[in-house]
């Protein structure tokens, strides 16, 4: 793609956000969903779910890329309690989901290509409103009795990130040269132009109140289109895109993945690399990361994928730890995104994997 045509996509794209937030502002109120997660009300949830739901409580809810919440139902052959996700409140944070396409990608995912999958959550039903973005999410509310949710301040040891690996094997697996024409790579969306200068930004900003290295990437900052596109090149699978600690969780000592809204196309070596580098303590990466990537490549051939070459698979999965550094000093530099302490630490394992994997030379040597 030219880089004329390239920024006149980000145009459209950016366009087609504003456009449907400012429809939501302006008819938004005489669409069929609700705009906020207190106007949820049974016979929505009923058109949603394809069950009768006689009556919604709010339970509790936060915040984030989307508004969150626990509902308690009532109804005929209704779960007791959801988890149910709608488009943010705040403007900034709805435009930055429409930049991602996190609504129409979530929903779509959980509608398409989840049946069938293990270690997620139950979907209960979904809708989303094309004109003004707005959407609702019902998926399973996971018993916290069964349950634990990992934070990059909690690293994962060996054996539960053995068993991560091998929940991604069985993704990759299963759509292995089957990704459907929809889903696109990191580095072909519009948005990717906008990535450079975010990473400059996030450096400078970075290094005035921080000790971390950031410098160790300026590479990647100055050459953030011509790298990405690099870690992207075929074969593709279809990638949850963001499986960082907090996107994960182990039921029963089984792993499962939460979020599903940044799923992209791409080589498993990105997601891999991503994971374990914000997953594990430094030193335990740098210990058993080889073991890690051999297990991935028996389950991934388990799951119907082919059987990796393992040294390909070693120099993709140094090249794909640009994505780790990238997502961490994005988050770290802008803020407001994950508690500063996680988005922190995240950053110092990214920059240490960054040295450690020589990912900067490989990939100079490789454009």
């Amino acid at each position: 793609m030219t880089g004329a045509a390239t920024l006149t996509g980000l145009a459209a794209h950016l366009a087609q956000g504003i456009g449907r937030i400012v429809a939501d502002t302006t008819i938004g109120r005489l669409r069929t969903l609700p705009r906020s997660v207190a106007a949820l009300d049974a016979a929505t949830l009923s058109r949603i779910t394809g069950r009768t739901v006689t009556s919604v409580s709010i339970l509790d809810g936060d915040a984030g890329t989307s508004s969150r919440a626990r509902l308690a139902l009532t109804g005929d052959g209704v779960p007791e309690t959801v988890f149910v996700k709608m488009a943010a409140e705040t403007v900034p944070t709805r435009l930055m989901g429409e930049l991602g396409r996190l609504a129409a990608t979530e929903t779509r995912f959980y509608a398409e290509l989840a049946p069938g999958l293990s270690g997620l959550p139950r979907y209960h039903g979904s809708a989303f409103d094309p004109l003004t973005g707005r959407f609702v999410l019902v998926l399973e509310d996971l018993p916290a009795d069964e349950c634990e949710f990992p934070d990059t301040l909690h690293p994962l040891d060996k054996d539960r990130a053995a068993a991560l690996v091998e929940l991604l094997a069985q993704l990759h697996g299963r759509f292995w040269a089957k990704v459907p024409d929809w889903l696109y790579t990191a580095s072909g969306d519009d948005t990717s132009l906008l990535t450079g200068r975010l990473l400059r930004t996030s450096a400078r900003r970075i290094a005035e109140r921080t000790s971390i290295p950031v410098e160790r990437g300026r590479f990647i900052d100055e050459n953030y289109r011509a790298v990405a596109q690099l870690i992207d090149r075929p074969p593709h699978t279809v990638m949850h895109g963001d499986a960082h600690p907090g996107n994960t969780y182990f039921r029963n000592g089984r792993a499962g993945l939460l979020d599903w809204q940044a799923v992209r196309r791409g080589h498993p070596g990105r997601e891999l690399a991503y994971t374990l580098v914000t997953a594990m303590d430094t030193d335990d990466r740098r210990a058993c990361e080889r073991d890690l990537l051999d297990e991935y490549r028996r389950a991934l051939a388990a799951a119907g994928g082919p059987e990796l070459d393992r040294d390909e698979l070693w120099e993709r999965y140094r090249q794909g730890a640009l994505y780790a550094y990238v997502a961490a000093l994005i988050t770290a530099g802008l803020g407001g995104m994950q508690d500063d302490a996680i988005a922190l630490a995240g950053l110092r394992r990214a920059v240490d994997a960054l040295d450690d994997l020589d990912t900067v030379a490989i990939l100079a040597e490789s454009l």
